[in-house]
């Protein structure tokens, strides 16, 4: 029995002399794990190389951009053909490749292009009673340099626009705009029912102009550059001056939706269904550009009262508004004869990257497009010249040890200029993995079109990011300098001020928004990508609606070098913002995005809102301090986010990178399910482009739109409940986004 115990009593001890080895020895492994899993207490906290913005800098040069411009705008290269689609596709793709690029793709897209018919070009003339034509307008601008007599040079034309000859009476609508046509239908009780309106270029988008056109019953539209918006008295036209001569007429499209307009919010990939192109929003009238030289022929002889106030351009003629002609031609009428067609055609972009050496699956994307309507040594080429170098440039910095700590990601658009259709494509393609892996997009387009002053644009947490570039950048203008002004800042600041202190930065420039004009639309829109758009311009006082030989064939490297930048200083001014801006992006630890902008940037929002339709609001029970509430608790998170970062563990690189996405993701909880009433492509309920003007931009767009012309509507109930909702939509993302800004549960 003894004997039993004592047995009994080893095996019990054995049992418990192993549990507490086995105890130990978990202990001893998790203290293991633990240690060496532990962040390093002598760790130390990373650090940008402060040497790197110097290097990139100078490491750029200004002839290599002017070298660049020369190849790029040897020959026409319209998107779709042969010029742009092979040639410069295969340039930038070999070019990219020799400079040691990780990756260079190219994504094509079989889309939905428009062309005129070369050799039998669009034209208006008058037509009398027996079907004679007088008057007719030219069909080719003229050509008055060399370079331009070249078969590749595409005819003046509207793409899009819809084939026709109507013939009717014509009528002046000033600008095209919505209140041009509320104002001659409604006030004047000037019909435009079944006429032909003729509109001069300017203020808002074409395309809006041909909306407007067709939505007040006009049969056909003629668009016309008036020298009150591209020229300057006394200051000549070229080739003498940079301003418009007679025969320049502006190409451009019509298509309000972006993208190929027959796979809306998707990409025109293989298996892709497409919408008949009937079925589409394009245009159902013809619309066809001319050039001044033709204008005046028709508007002199105009009858019909005189225009009111403001509608005059600067012909040397009494502007009438019609309809219809007076004298010899009064029982003549209005001809247009367009014959553009639309066409599939395979468009490419071209993408290269350089990876990140932390955080490879977070893109700072870089953007510029390719095709333009003819030479486009402004419009594009005079950023794709700079985006070349800046390639070029940080390939040469990875080649000496640096690598950026996140993807760079390089884009050469194709056919923006038919309604931003490969930058869609691109974005619709991917747009999964760009909500969660872009940190910014950056757009140059036209890059200098003037050397005036820098501009820039974009979402409001990006700005201090450009105001603090552009004060490290030297300025490019010597008489600037010598005035004190030694930065691309100072004279952003001197020459184009904003017009209120701003309650963070104070005394600031002048900071833009974005409308629909060029590439960063749907990274914006679509995917909630925060998004930059910058260029050096021309003084904003000369009254010009753009720089004036836009898409015009005049629009030459030889007219760069003479009229726009000489030693192409500016260029490389601006070639040095781009590529520090995206630098400053893609390497620092936290990053440059602050969200207390977006506060400021509310509040104007909310004054200007109230100042127009405020007491209109409250008096239809809105509470309109709801608003007000939600913008405050917005600013309070933006601002704990923004202080939070003086005391993040830098070293915990969990942290860092939470503390970023919440950055970087801010601007996708303004983007609502579904999209703006109206507009397709369209999804920021706090910034869009202007529902009557696609090159502008409408602060809280769904609620503003719901306000226009309000009093006009017989559905007053119905109107109001629209607004109501609105109302509460934009409420309900402002609250979203302060949560997304607040500390994870």
């Amino acid at each position: 029995k003894r004997e039993r115990v004592t047995m009994a009593f080893k095996r019990t001890l054995i049992v418990t002399l192993f549990s507490i080895f086995v105890v130990a020895a978990s202990i001893g492994v998790g203290v293991v794990i633990g240690w060496f899993s532990r962040p390093s207490q002598k760790e130390e906290v990373p650090t940008e190389d402060s040497s790197i913005q110097q290097k990139l800098m100078d490491i750029m040069n200004k002839e290599n951009i002017k070298s660049n411009l020369k190849h790029l705008t040897s020959k026409p290269h319209i998107a779709g053909r042969e010029n742009d689609e092979i040639e410069l596709v295969n340039y930038i793709e070999n070019e990219w490749k020799t400079n040691g690029l990780d990756n260079v793709v190219s994504y094509p897209y079989d889309v939905l292009l428009s062309y005129p018919k070369q050799g039998d070009s669009n034209y208006v003339a008058i037509v009398a009673p027996d079907g004679s034509e007088s008057n007719i307008s030219q069909r080719k601008e003229a050509v008055i340099d060399p370079v331009q007599d070249d078969p590749d040079v595409v005819d003046p034309f509207n793409a899009y626009s819809a084939a026709g000859q109507p013939e009717a009476d014509l009528v002046y609508v000033n600008y095209g705009t919505i209140d041009d046509f509320i104002y001659l239908n409604r006030t004047l009780s000037i019909s435009t029912q079944n006429r032909i309106c003729i509109a001069r270029y300017g203020r808002i988008f074409r395309g809006d102009k041909a909306k407007h056109a067709q939505q007040y019953g006009c049969i056909g539209l003629i668009l016309y550059s008036d020298p009150a918006n591209y020229c300057v008295p006394g200051k000549g036209v070229y080739p003498d001056s940079w301003y418009l001569p007679p025969t320049g007429a502006q190409r451009g499209n019509l298509k309000l939706e972006r993208g190929d307009p027959r796979t809306i919010n998707y990409p025109s990939i293989a298996t892709a269904w497409l919408q008949d192109v009937n079925k589409t929003s394009l245009p159902k009238i013809p619309v066809t550009p001319i050039g001044y030289i033709d204008a005046v022929k028709y508007l002199d002889k105009m009858s019909g009262p005189e225009v009111p106030d403001g509608w005059a351009g600067g012909l040397n003629i009494t502007y009438r508004i019609g309809p219809g002609f007076v004298g010899s031609y009064a029982n003549s009428k209005m001809k247009m004869s367009v014959k553009t067609a639309n066409e599939v055609k395979t468009i490419k972009n071209v993408m290269g990257f350089i990876r990140g050496s932390e955080e490879p699956d977070r893109y700072v994307i870089f953007g510029n497009h390719r095709d333009a309507w003819i030479f486009g040594a402004t419009d594009p080429s005079s950023g794709t010249s700079i985006l070349m170098e800046m390639v070029r440039g940080y390939s040469e910095m990875v080649k000496q040890g640096w690598r950026p700590r996140r993807t760079l990601v390089f884009c050469s658009w194709g056919a923006e200029e038919y309604g931003l259709i490969g930058s869609t494509e691109w974005v619709e393609e991917f747009q999964k993995q760009l909500l969660f892996r872009a940190v910014a997009y950056i757009n140059v387009d036209v890059a200098v079109s003037a050397s005036y002053v820098f501009k820039s644009r974009g979402v409001y947490s990006l700005r201090k990011l450009l105001f603090d570039v552009t004060k490290s950048v030297p300025n490019p203008d010597q008489d600037e300098v010598a005035a004190g002004r030694a930065t691309v800042y100072d004279t952003w600041l001197a020459r184009d001020p904003s017009d209120s202190t701003d309650p963070i930065y104070g005394s600031v420039p002048y900071f833009g928004t974005l409308g629909s004009g060029s590439d960063y639309t749907m990274f914006l829109q679509s995917v909630g990508v925060p998004a930059l758009d910058m260029s050096y311009t021309y003084d904003y006082t000369l009254g010009v609606s753009s720089y004036p030989l836009y898409h015009t064939v005049y629009e030459t490297f030889d007219m760069v070098t003479k009229f726009v930048d000489t030693d192409f200083s500016y260029h490389l001014a601006m070639a040095r913002i781009w590529a520090e801006a995206g630098r400053r992006l893609a390497d620092s630890i936290i990053l440059p995005i602050d969200c207390r902008s977006y506060a400021v940037y509310l509040d104007e929002n909310y004054e200007s809102v109230m100042a127009e339709f405020g007491d209109r609001m409250r008096n239809h029970d809105i509470d309109t301090d709801k608003l007000k509430e939600v913008i405050d608790l917005f600013s309070k998170a933006a601002n704990e986010i923004y202080n939070k970062a003086a005391g993040l563990d830098l070293t915990n690189s969990f942290l860092v990178r939470g503390y970023n996405d919440q950055l970087m993701q801010l601007e996708r909880a303004f983007l609502d399910q579904n999209p703006l009433p109206g507009r397709p492509v369209y999804r920021h309920y706090i910034t869009a482009p202007s529902q009557h003007n696609n090159y502008g931009n409408a602060g809280f767009p769904g609620l503003v739109d719901s306000m226009f012309d309000i009093d006009a509507d017989p559905d007053q109930d119905g109107r109001w409940d629209e607004v109501k909702r609105q109302y509460s939509i934009l409420i309900f993302h402002i609250l979203s986004a302060a949560s997304t800004l607040r500390n994870p549960v």
